[in-house]
C-alpha cells in the first residue's frame, strides 16, 4: 500500500494540488504554523478577506477577529483546541481589510508529517453572511408571528373575562352602596371585605394578562411545572365557554427547563383547538406525569415529562392528523384561524429536545401530549 498522499496516489502532484487550493474562490483556505501565524494564502482568502498574500504571511490568525474577541483570546483559543484535539469549529464574526464584518464558519485541523509530528494547522474559512442575515431576518418574522398569535389569543381571553370582571365590578358597586347606606359597622366592614376581595382578584386577573401579552425574547428557566399549571389553569378557563369544562390532574412531577410563555402559549393553543372543536360543548383534561422513555415514541430516551390536553370532541381524521403540524393549515374558515398553532407547539418542543405526540378518532376525541425532557 503507498504511502503517498491519496491526492499523489490518484496521480495528481502536489504542485498541481497546491494550484488547486489556490485556485479556489469560494473558501478561504490557509496554512498556519502551531503559534497560529499564517504561512499560505490562497485566492479565495483574498477574495473574502481582502488581503493579499504578502499583507498576511507572517501574521497572526487573530488580525480577523473582532477587538472584542481579540481581548477574549478567541483565536488561541482555537488554535489551543485544534492542537489538543485534532479539530476546532466555529462560528462567528470576522473582519475584513476594509472594516468590514462577515459571518464566517471557521474550520481547523492538525496537519502532521509522515512521522507522525505536528507541523501546523490547515484552516478553511467560508462566508456565510447571507445564511446568517437570512437566519436572522427568519428568527425575526418568527417572533412577530408568535407575537401575533399571542394577540389573537389575548382577545380571545379578553372575551373570557369580560363576564368575570363585569361580576367583580358588580360586585364592588354593589357592595359599596350597601356601605354607604348602612349604619351598623359590622355589615360595613363585610361589605368592605367583598370589595376587597373582588379588586384583588380583578388585580389577578390583569396581572396574567399582562404577563401574557409581554414582548420579551425567549427565556428558559427550570420550572415547577405544579405550580405553573394550576396557575395558568385559572388563566385558560377564562377563555373556554361555560358549556365547556376544563380539569386539571398534575401530581409531583419533575422539573422542565422551558420558558415558560412559550409553554403557556403551546398550551393554549392546545386548549384553543379542544375548545373549538367542540361547539356544543364538551370536557377538556389537562394532565401532567413523568414517563421514563426508551426510545417507544420517536426514539426519546430517558426521563420525561408528558403534559396531554385531552377532549372528548369529534376527533380527527386520519388524513388531517398527518398534517396539522404544517405551518398556515388549517381546517377553519377563513378568518377564524391562522393555521400557525399547532406549528407553534411542534417548534417549541422540538427546541426543548422533546415532541409532540397526536391521538386520536373520529368519534371518540384527540390527546395531545408534549414530550418534554425533565431538569434535575
Amino acid at each position: 500500500m503507498s504511502d503517498e498522499p491519496p491526492y499523489l496516489s490518484s496521480g495528481l502532484t502536489e504542485s498541481n494540488y497546491e494550484l488547486l487550493v489556490r485556485a479556489v474562490v469560494d473558501y478561504a483556505i490557509y496554512m498556519l504554523d502551531t503559534q497560529g501565524r499564517i504561512l499560505t494564502w490562497n485566492t479565495g482568502a483574498e477574495r473574502i478577506k481582502g488581503y493579499r498574500a504578502e499583507e498576511v504571511l507572517g501574521q497572526h490568525l487573530e488580525m480577523f477577529f473582532p477587538q472584542d474577541d481579540r481581548r477574549e483570546g478567541k483565536a488561541q483559543q482555537l488554535i489551543a483546541t485544534a492542537l489538543r484535539e485534532g479539530r476546532a469549529q466555529d462560528e462567528g464574526w470576522r473582519v475584513r481589510k476594509d472594516g468590514s464584518r462577515f459571518w464566517a464558519l471557521a474550520v481547523l485541523d492538525a496537519i502532521h508529517d509522515d512521522a507522525g509530528n505536528l507541523i501546523g494547522l490547515a484552516k478553511i474559512t467560508r462566508d456565510l453572511t447571507e445564511r446568517h442575515e437570512a437566519q436572522l431576518h427568519l428568527d425575526e418574522v418568527r417572533a412577530q408571528l408568535f407575537q401575533a398569535q399571542k394577540m389573537e389569543a389575548l382577545g380571545q381571553l379578553t372575551g373570557g373575562m369580560a363576564h368575570d370582571f363585569n361580576n367583580l365590578l358588580t360586585v364592588i358597586i354593589g357592595s359599596s352602596d350597601l356601605a354607604l347606606r348602612s349604619q351598623d359597622p359590622e355589615r360595613i366592614r363585610l361589605l368592605l371585605e367583598s370589595i376587597h376581595e373582588a379588586g384583588r382578584r380583578g388585580r389577578e386577573l390583569t396581572r396574567n394578562l399582562l404577563t401574557f401579552a409581554r414582548r420579551r425574547e425567549p427565556e428558559a428557566h427550570t420550572l415547577d411545572l405544579v405550580s405553573t399549571l394550576e396557575a395558568s389553569t385559572g388563566l385558560f378557563r377564562q377563555a373556554l365557554p361555560k358549556h365547556i369544562e376544563l380539569d386539571l390532574d398534575v401530581a409531583t412531577v419533575h422539573p422542565v427547563r422551558v420558558d415558560a410563555n412559550q409553554l403557556e402559549m403551546a398550551l393554549l393553543n392546545l386548549i384553543f383547538n379542544a375548545r373549538d372543536a367542540m361547539p356544543d360543548g364538551g370536557h377538556i383534561l389537562l394532565r401532567a406525569e413523568n414517563r421514563r422513555m426508551s426510545g417507544e415514541w420517536e426514539n426519546l430516551h430517558g426521563d420525561f415529562v408528558l403534559i396531554s390536553v385531552t377532549d372528548n370532541g369529534p376527533g380527527i381524521e386520519p388524513e388531517i392528523q398527518a398534517r396539522i403540524f404544517e405551518p398556515f393549515f388549517t381546517t377553519k374558515k377563513f378568518g377564524s384561524g391562522t393555521g400557525l398553532g399547532l406549528s407553534q407547539v411542534y417548534g417549541f418542543v422540538r427546541n426543548a429536545g422533546g415532541s409532540v405526540r397526536v391521538e386520536s378518532q373520529p368519534g371518540h376525541g384527540t390527546r395531545m401530549t408534549l414530550y418534554l425532557p425533565a431538569a434535575f
